[in-house]
């Protein structure tokens, strides 16, 4: 299982990579392999500041639909346009090509409630 060291991570199995106010935000390795072959990926909240908890948009795998939610607070400033033509690039690269949007964090003091990747791993029991 792949769970990387600069990640901080939900208990809903999203992640989120901050870098200074700016955060990439996607599913984790766990997650999608959970949810089989994903074969669309909605997100139509480009532009939307959304709070911390709120919807962002929906993966749909051959099993389920799923909710995907915001681990922090922030503005969407850009929805990964490749997961549109391929959207098995969060089966195959969760944490790189698979990334879904990045925000402009608003209050990134709500990082220091995301759980650490050991958190993570017991949540899981990896």
């Amino acid at each position: 299982m792949n769970i990387p060291d600069n990640l901080k991570y939900t208990k809903d199995h999203e992640w989120i990579r901050i870098d200074g106010e700016f955060g990439y935000i996607g599913i984790t390795d766990f997650a999608q392999g959970e949810l089989g072959d994903i074969v669309f990926i909605e997100i139509e909240t480009a532009g939307e500041t959304l709070k911390k908890g709120e919807v962002f948009g929906t993966i749909e795998a051959v099993k389920t639909v799923s909710d995907l939610f915001m681990p922090v607070s922030g503005e969407v400033l850009e929805v990964n346009a490749d997961l549109e033509s391929s959207p098995d690039q969060v089966n195959k690269d969760p944490y790189g090509k698979g990334w879904m949007v990045r925000i402009r964090i608003v209050d990134i003091s709500e990082a220091d409630s995301l759980l650490t990747p050991e958190q993570y791993k017991a949540l899981i029991g990896a």
